[in-house]
């Protein structure tokens, strides 16, 4: 934000902008060029078929203005006599979907829907087809005869018969209107009405005329008070069409309450000037990417003719040359012209006369448009080639504009340019008034180099060929065009202009001192494309405090300069304001503060002799009394993870610490976002799977789709990528039609994504399924149930490490859990071992990565090959558009229970959460085959035994007692999911949506991972497992211990015992499981320091080896994140230019143990 605004006001101080107008101007800078434009309807070549303010079929109805206001049934639309809903069909009569639009229209008006409805008929325009052999041309007769015989509504009449007897194909034949001329009008004679000498063929050629100047696309099109309906509103038409009147019943009361609408406004008219009517709709204007031209330079002061100068210019400095030389053609009365039109051309061939004279047809009647040329020639520049453009140049350097105008116009007309190239002298259509003798003297000196510099101009910065044609428009560029350009675009764009931004420039230029106008159009034009380039910023806001004695801090600028002008409204106690401190002010020694942040923001990579310095955050003045943890915020698309710590970061005591505390991090991945949907069912095809690789690697990431929105993620490094359907059942049931965002063409094989931004890059991809494979399902079976649900599939990045992820594992025992800080660290180790001295099945643990040490990544492996398990390390982010928590205990919660439909591959069948803090006594292949009896999960419910803890069950009383009628409330430390049920009954879209709902408020889920499932198990059914699966000392009587399967390591209210305390007292076999990890552990230890010791010690420049001494009274916290891309050498081809949109982090260090950002955040 801070790098556009001073761009922003870099431009203006270079444009000579006084500091005391800086922030006047920079509250024009909010504008939007995604403004609605309707065409025009007030013109002749529609044929009305009804009209609500003058048809007696009305006359019944109210037709004051008021009505509008009475209230209606929800969607419904008053009946008033107003022409407030206008309907326009643009149709050939002679094709198939006509008769649909007849039928719809005969629908509107026969069943009196307050709607006027026109159509505008394109017909064959030839002179040679009459209506007894054109279909066409017949129905235009025929709708002639009857409405000038009879009148326009027995015209609709007889055409909705005409249509009615269509058969074949649902094509109107020519037997189809003789047929209903010869029923309706027996007296009338055919061959006069529809043979060659028809008195009813007048304005045929309107309709075709007028559809090809409003620049609309295909037939057949629709007009909603001027505004096309959208491609899609053409499948549920009438649908589209009535909401659009309520939507504008809605506008209209707001108009009338207001009194801007009344009974005197005729309507029509009103309906036009507010929906922006224009007579044309390009789309080439309103739908393309422009081109911005920096018109701004202060160093550069070179001649326009001074060709071999303006050659080694750059872009900007050219734009800057040609526009500070540039002579105009301005309206007649001396005002100041906001809008500047450059047209381009060679205006020595007819594409270019007719631009020309497309443009002055267009100064003819405007007001705020001035008019430049650029000389662009199509072959070589000499004498002879440039006749007419040295014309024009010589006309506008010599002559008044009121002869101007007319010189011009006569040089656009095609028998002028054959003449002056027979040889006639150009000075013989100089006009009556005009300096001849300036003229011819300035026409035969001009020499080439102006040509030279227009043509270099062309080429270098607008990237035209020699002889294309375009238009800049206050610097934005639109090119190169087709001969299809016409006046009523000049007009389009002058409108979008004056809308923008062009009018509120023109006042403040008016009201400065300068009284040269080309002087205050320039500053307009080149303000305008300023800040036209830069990206649309949010509203501004003109901040006046009534008071500034006790409550306003001001800081002056130390220069008399430009400055930012910032202005901060914050409640110092929260987290946000803490972040604007760094920018701002350091709040200090005001208010106790439970977090601190530091901002991360280097300008480039810093470079030593032995490799990159990472930025770092450096924590100083740190209280050491609290309990402390670390974290990073990153932008966006970044997936950072902790690579090394000397402290457990969970559980930082400074004054527990000797020496600084030291963590280094490392962006680990960028995201590749998208969205992916069926373009025949038009949803997601939920399930669909995504790899991404490289030509030599094709599958290196993976990723399923999400019904909401079709959003799937994939982690990526930068370089080119190849994007595909993975093998199996989505390459079998679908294939990839067309996608965008990507860098190679819709219609090649492979789609190429390359990475070269920091910034997340968003896909938008197509599929759809093979025809023989429309009946099948990626995620069920034929005999399966299928529900799609409103909440669906989040992303997840799992690490292959020991085995292929889709082979069928129903002999593996899957559990999952999760663990953040080394002592819950330490629980989980003891707790697999417990797991793996029970059972005699394979083992595979599952473990969120997010929230793991760098000591437990590098123990792992080890103990895969020690005790003979499997793993996978799960990692992805909380999605941006799920409800965010805060704290760490609430967003490990939250993963809990929030996303197991697609954290786990879909050949995971059942998977069966363990509590970090459980120790196990039993085989848990047992819960894994229990029967569920039809539910998708089973939990344990609370013990009721221990007796004298009655006071704390909080869901015996109150409203978990109410809702859960006679029902348990089930704990979260264990259960199983059978994960195929819970997909295809979308068990994770209702739990989200129900936690969306309910997590706005703070009150609500107070026990998230426990709260959700148990408040939603009306809609998610739990199968409530045998009390000896979980035994809690807190919970549950002595006396039952002897039975348990498991044993949780609850906290106890009551007595608040500490966990470590709690496991030896508790759970005999705890301690000798402890002593046997810790055994190992010290053995990798030892091993560890031996490798290090036989190998030359080598140094490596980083946060840990930063020099520092022990602090005592103020403790150092240091926390360093680097740059890496791993995939990098092996995975994609580097892009060989700088990444651009590099971000800034932010380290945020929060006191106490749960309240913490996550390390890749909304």
């Amino acid at each position: 934000m801070l790098r556009l605004e001073g761009k922003l006001m870099h431009g203006l101080h270079n444009l000579g902008v006084d500091k005391e107008d800086v922030s006047e101007l920079l509250k024009l800078s909010s504008h939007n060029w995604d403004d609605i434009y309707a065409l025009d309807i007030r013109h002749s070549s529609i044929m009305w078929i009804n009209d609500l303010e003058s048809d007696d079929l009305y006359v019944s109805w109210p037709a004051n203005c008021r009505e509008v206001l009475k209230p209606v049934f929800p969607g419904s639309i008053p009946s008033i006599r107003r022409n407030f809903h206008n309907l326009v069909l643009f149709i050939d009569p002679a094709q198939e979907y006509t008769l649909e639009f007849i039928k719809l229209a005969e629908h509107f008006y026969f069943y009196k829907v307050p709607l006027r409805i026109g159509f505008v008929f394109i017909v064959n325009i030839d002179d040679e087809v009459d209506g007894t052999a054109d279909a066409g041309v017949a129905l235009w007769r025929a709708f002639q005869y009857i409405a000038e015989e009879y009148d326009t509504t027995q015209a609709f009449i007889s055409i909705v018969n005409m249509y009615k007897k269509v058969e074949n194909r649902n094509i109107l034949t020519v037997d189809n209107v003789k047929s209903v001329l010869q029923s309706t009008f027996p007296h009338a004679n055919i061959w006069d009405i529809l043979g060659t000498y028809s008195k009813y063929d007048g304005k045929r050629e309107a309709g075709a005329n007028f559809y090809k100047m409003t620049g609309l696309g295909p037939l057949p099109q629709s007009l909603y008070n001027g505004e096309p309906l959208q491609d899609e509103d053409f499948v549920k038409l009438e649908v589209a069409i009535l909401q659009r009147m309520v939507d504008t019943t809605v506008e209209l009361q707001k108009y009338v309450l207001t009194g801007i609408l009344n009974d005197q406004t005729d309507t029509v008219d009103f309906l036009m000037v507010m929906n922006n009517a224009v007579p044309r709709i390009n789309p080439l204007i309103l739908h393309t990417e422009w081109q911005y031209l920096n018109l701004i330079s202060t160093s550069v002061t070179a001649d326009i003719e001074d060709f071999s100068t303006f050659f080694f210019l750059d872009s900007q400095d050219k734009s800057a040359v040609i526009a500070e030389n540039m002579h105009y053609l301005t309206p007649e009365d001396d005002r100041l012209s906001p809008v500047t039109f450059w047209i381009i051309a060679d205006f020595d061939k007819p594409s270019g006369r007719k631009l020309l004279f497309k443009a002055l047809k267009h100064m003819k009647t405007s007001v705020h448009s001035r008019l430049g040329v650029i000389y662009n020639p199509t072959s070589k520049i000499d004498e002879e080639n440039t006749a007419i453009s040295r014309g024009i140049l010589a006309a506008f350097l010599t002559q008044e504009k009121r002869f101007l105008r007319k010189f011009l116009r006569k040089l656009t007309k095609e028998e002028t340019a054959t003449a002056i190239y027979s040889g006639v002298k150009i000075k013989t259509f100089l006009a009556e008034g005009m300096d001849k003798n300036a003229f011819e003297k300035k026409y035969n000196t001009i020499g080439l180099n102006i040509f030279q510099t227009h043509q270099l101009f062309c080429q270098d910065v607008l990237k035209l060929l020699p002889g294309e044609i375009g238009v800049v428009n206050n610097g934005r560029f639109l090119g190169p065009l087709d001969e299809n350009f016409y006046a009523e675009d000049f007009y389009l764009l002058e409108k979008i202009t004056l809308t923008s931004l062009g009018e509120e420039i023109e006042d403040f230029a008016q009201s400065t001192k300068t009284i040269d106008l080309k002087v205050m159009s320039d500053f307009v034009m080149k303000f305008d494309a300023l800040v036209s380039s830069l990206p649309q910023s949010a509203s501004r806001y003109d901040i006046t405090f009534l008071k500034e004695n006790h409550s306003i801090i001001k800081i002056n600028s130390l220069e008399d300069d430009m400055v930012f002008d910032v202005i901060a409204i914050v409640d110092p106690l929260t987290r946000e304001a803490q972040k604007m401190a760094q920018l701002l002010i350091i709040f200090t020694d005001l208010l106790p503060v439970q977090s601190f942040y530091r901002f991360v923001l280097e300008p480039e990579l810093m470079l030593t002799a032995n490799g990159i310095v990472g930025p770092a955050a450096k924590f100083l003045g740190i209280p050491e009394a609290p309990l402390l943890t670390l974290n990073m915020i990153t932008p966006e698309g970044w997936l950072v993870e902790i690579v090394r710590s000397n402290c457990d970061l969970d559980n930082i005591h400074l004054k527990d610490v000797e020496g600084a505390v030291t963590a280094e991090y490392e962006l680990e991945y960028l995201l590749l976002e998208g969205h992916c949907f069926d373009v025949t069912t038009e949803q997601a095809p939920r399930g669909l799977q995504f790899t991404l690789g490289t030509k030599n690697r094709p599958v290196m990431v993976d990723t399923i789709v999400m019904a909401n929105l079709g959003y799937f993620q994939l982690k990526a490094n930068p370089g080119a990528w190849i994007l595909k359907l993975r093998q199996g059942k989505s390459e079998d049931i679908y294939q990839i039609i067309g996608h965008k965002g990507t860098d190679s063409e819709p219609d090649l094989g492979d789609v190429i994504v390359v990475l070269n931004s920091f910034k997340s890059k968003i896909l938008d991809v197509q599929v759809q399924k093979k025809p023989d494979k429309i009946k099948e399902d990626i995620l069920s079976s034929k005999n399966e149930e299928k529900k799609k649900g409103m909440w669906d599939s989040i992303k997840s990045f799992t690490r292959r490490l020991h085995t292929k992820r889709d082979t069928q594992e129903t002999d593996v025992l899957n559990i999952f859990s999760v663990a953040s800080g080394h002592l819950y660290e330490r629980f989980l180790r003891i707790m697999m071992l417990s797991v793996l001295r029970n059972t005699k099945t394979p083992v595979k643990f599952w473990f969120l990565k997010n929230y793991l040490s760098p000591t437990f990544k590098e123990v792992i492996p080890h103990m895969a090959k020690e005790y003979g398990f499997q793993y996978e390390l799960v990692q992805y982010r909380w999605p941006r558009w799920l409800h965010q928590q805060t704290e760490k205990q609430r967003i490990i919660w939250g993963y809990k229970i929030l996303f197991l439909d697609v954290l786990f591959p879909l050949a995971v069948d059942k998977i069966i959460f363990v509590d970090a803090d459980q120790i196990v006594r039993h085989d848990l292949r047992e819960l894994r085959d229990f029967d569920l009896g039809g539910a998708p999960y089973g939990y344990t419910p609370f013990c009721d035994s221990r007796k004298e803890m009655d006071g704390y069950r909080f869901w015996k009383r109150g409203y978990w007692a109410s809702h859960l009628l006679r029902r348990k409330y089930h704990i979260s430390a264990l259960y199983v999911v059978d994960l195929k049920k819970f997909r295809r009954i979308a068990a994770g879209d209702r739990l989200r949506g129900q936690y969306q709902t309910l997590s706005k408020d703070p009150h609500s889920l107070s026990n998230l991972d426990q709260d959700l499932p148990n408040y939603m198990i009306y809609q998610v059914a739990i199968k409530s497992l045998p009390q000896d699966w979980l035994w809690c000392e807190t919970w549950c009587d002595d006396e039952s211990k002897q039975r348990a399967k498991t044993i949780d390591l609850c906290n106890n209210p009551k007595t608040k015992e500490p966990k470590l305390k709690a496991a030896a007292r508790i759970v005999p076999e705890w301690v000798e499981y402890d002593a046997e990890i810790r055994q190992l552990l010290d053995h990798l230890d030892n091993k560890k320091t031996t490798a290090r010791s036989g190998c030359s010690a080598r140094t490596r420049t980083s946060p840990a080896s930063l020099p520092h001494k022990p602090i005592k009274s103020k403790m150092a916290l240091l926390a360093a994140a680097q740059l890496q891309s791993p995939l990098l050498s092996d995975a994609a081809a580097p892009v060989p230019h700088k990444l651009r949109g590099q971000s800034p982090s932010e380290a945020l260090l929060t006191e106490g143990t749960t309240s913490m950002h996550p390390p890749v955040l909304q």
